[in-house]
């Protein structure tokens, strides 16, 4: 059964809701609920099964979490028996950390009485027992995670499951947990709601839905698959690849692209190798991919949404399934990342990277997604360094910004090879826009940005030699490995200045760079009785001359005659 109908708007205070439930909204900042929370909580809430498709950015978490909560409460009203209730199920690590936060926030008038794990991290089994051992109400995991737990027996569903909810579901497949899907649904009772969540109603999403929703009620919000161009706008913007680094090093200190910024590029190798490339000029930025540890990415996107940076390159090599995973990373780029990373001390600790030889495979992190499922916060440019392998992925990226009812802008670079797959975008979004064209031309005159090409060619060049310093120098390389600093790179720092004359003449007026700080001329350390002397000399104590009283007392013997 699908639900299309027009019914007037209701707000969150008229859905019955309770009012710790209401007074935890209102803390999110949530004024009114989105299309599909509207139309969804009310549905969840009379025990239907129901299938949610909507863009990303249109609250489909809130959509099921509040309804969740809700039925916790009510039954907790009657029901003293502490018990596991409802499944929550995620393709990714990252996703399911995002899901928990969101049920925290809502839950933080009522944080005693629902109770909610994470249990994705990957951790030895027994070390999550104590969590399961005291029956959270809710249970947030991935399909292999949550299998596992299943089969240890750390925690049982059969008779106590109410509520089953899967988010992202057109990503389960692909991810490669069909099977683990199956495997947990024995474990759970014949009777229980669900819910599916989803960007698009993939064939996949299809199966799933045969295999878990009973009677369902299909929301399908009449809605472009991205932001209306007003409200996100697309920029091409055609340049080769030895050009990409320069244009988007002049981009970013000419301060054309403000706000928040995610760079996407297309493997782990791009992703360390343009991070050192923008560290040589001064641009501090942060890395996620799927080869960092989870802990890590979790921490990177928190230093982000913090403001602690405002640049994070993003590898999303899981849409390129063309290419070999076992070859998008060659190790002596990651180690010299690595080297770069504790000289500057980034965000991140070293310490809990995993060097690897180069005679072996860089391990991947199979539950990690970067382009979908991680809640950016305030996101105000998308900038595709590599342009995407499918329009499904340009999607995805595109929708990191222009997020609820903010505006956005995503800009890619094309070179020649790359123009297909823009033109093959361009045509599959065609149809869900009211435009002719998806992309406008970023207007950007390359040669008036000579002297930033000159500057980049030779860095890009002094990240490339880097590489092959450790094949001639190995100990090197070992003294790394046991965590000492080597300052085999010497960063210039006139080059985090943008002198006067690298500036194009019409903007000069219009941007406001900040002036490097003169340096204070060199001044002779004093030495150690030189310091004694003058402080010696300072001190009044030792200046002050007293000349007596005899001159008051002569005259006041004067005055007695």
């Amino acid at each position: 059964m699908e639900d299309n109908s027009d019914q007037k708007s209701i707000q969150f205070h008229e859905m019955g809701l309770d009012d710790r439930i209401l007074k935890g909204i209102a803390k999110l900042g949530w004024l009114s609920p989105t299309l599909i929370q509207e139309k969804a909580i009310p549905l969840f809430l009379e025990g239907k099964d129901v299938l949610m498709r909507a863009r990303t950015g249109t609250g489909k978490t809130g959509a099921f979490a509040i309804p969740v909560i809700q039925k916790i409460l009510s039954k907790k009203q009657f029901e003293r028996e502490q018990a596991i209730k409802t499944l929550v199920l995620a393709p990714t690590k990252e996703l399911c950390c995002q899901i928990h936060k969101n049920f925290l926030e809502l839950t933080t008038k009522c944080s005693r009485e629902v109770r909610c794990v994470d249990i994705s991290a990957q951790v030895d089994i027994s070390s999550q027992k104590p969590l399961l051992i005291e029956q959270p109400d809710i249970v947030i995991a991935t399909p292999a995670r949550a299998l596992a737990h299943l089969n240890a027996k750390t925690f049982s569903l059969k008779k106590t499951l109410e509520t089953l909810i899967i988010d992202e579901a057109d990503l389960i497949f692909s991810f490669g947990y069909e099977d683990d899907v199956k495997e947990v649904l024995k474990h759970l009772p014949k009777i229980y709601q669900a819910a599916l969540a989803s960007a698009t109603l993939s064939e996949e999403v299809v199966s799933l839905k045969k295999m878990i929703l009973h009677n369902a009620v299909i929301l399908k919000l009449q809605e472009p698959e991205m932001a209306p161009v007003s409200q996100l706008e697309h920029y091409i913007l055609h340049a080769e690849e030895n050009d990409k680094a320069a244009i988007l090093y002049a981009l970013l200190k000419l301060q054309l692209v403000r706000g928040k910024t995610i760079i996407f590029v297309n493997t782990v190798d791009r992703c360390y190798k343009l991070k050192l490339f923008l560290e040589q000029f001064g641009i501090a930025t942060c890395v996620l991919n799927s080869e960092l540890p989870a802990s890590i990415r979790g921490h990177s996107v928190a230093q982000f949404n913090r403001g602690t940076y405002n640049i994070i390159i993003a590898s999303d090599e899981k849409a390129l399934k063309i290419l070999d995973l076992n070859r998008l990373i060659s190790p002596k780029v990651f180690i010299i990342f690595l080297l770069l990373h504790r000289m500057h001390a980034i965000c991140y600790r070293v310490n809990s990277f995993i060097l690897i030889s180069s005679n072996k495979k860089r391990k991947k992190d199979k539950e990690s997604g970067v382009s979908r499922g991680i809640d950016f916060q305030c996101v105000s440019n998308v900038i595709n360094f590599d342009f995407p392998a499918d329009a499904a992925s340009y999607v995805h990226r595109a929708g990191r910004t222009a997020r609820g009812t903010n505006k956005g802008t995503a800009l890619s670079f094309i070179s020649v090879k790359e123009v297909p797959l823009k033109e093959e975008v361009e045509e599959s979004l065609k149809g869900s826009l009211s435009e002719d064209s998806l992309f406008k031309t970023y207007n950007f005159k390359i040669e008036e940005i000579e002297g930033f090409r000159y500057r980049a060619k030779d860095a890009w060049r002094a990240v490339t030699r880097i590489a092959g310093y450790f094949e001639e120098n190995p100990n090197d390389l070992m003294r790394l490995r046991h965590d000492k600093a080597l300052h085999t790179v010497k960063l210039q720092s006139h080059l985090s200045d943008v002198p006067d004359y690298l500036i194009p003449q019409h903007l000069k007026d219009v941007i406001d760079i900040p002036k490097p700080k003169l340096q204070h001329p060199y001044k002779p350390k004093k030495s150690r009785f030189q310091k004694k002397w003058v402080a010696k000399k300072n001190n009044p104590l030792f200046n002050m001359e007293f000349s007596g009283f005899g001159n008051d007392s002569k005259d006041d013997g004067n005055d007695d005659n």
